[in-house]
């Protein structure tokens, strides 16, 4: 499973716009990484791949990423 390639905005994004993501698992034990707001996401193999595209997503900005201590789910 490959992991989708996060968008680069074409203008610099100011932290209040820049995304938030939360990464977990969901009910079947997959990795998920989702956009506070639904805008974006995925499932992933490993938490380093989910990890990695929301850093990626998020201009590594490092109070963008929270792991989430319940399950959650991926809604498309």
């Amino acid at each position: 499973m490959s992991s989708p390639t996060p968008a680069v905005p074409a203008s610099p994004v100011s932290a209040s716009e820049t995304p938030h993501f939360v990464v977990g698992r969901d009910g079947r034990g997959c990795w998920v990484a989702v956009e506070i707001h639904g805008r974006a996401g995925g499932l992933f193999r490993t938490c380093q791949a989910a990890l990695h595209y929301a850093v990626e997503a998020t201009a590594h900005r490092p109070d963008a990423v929270r792991i989430a201590a319940d399950r959650i789910e991926l809604r498309i």
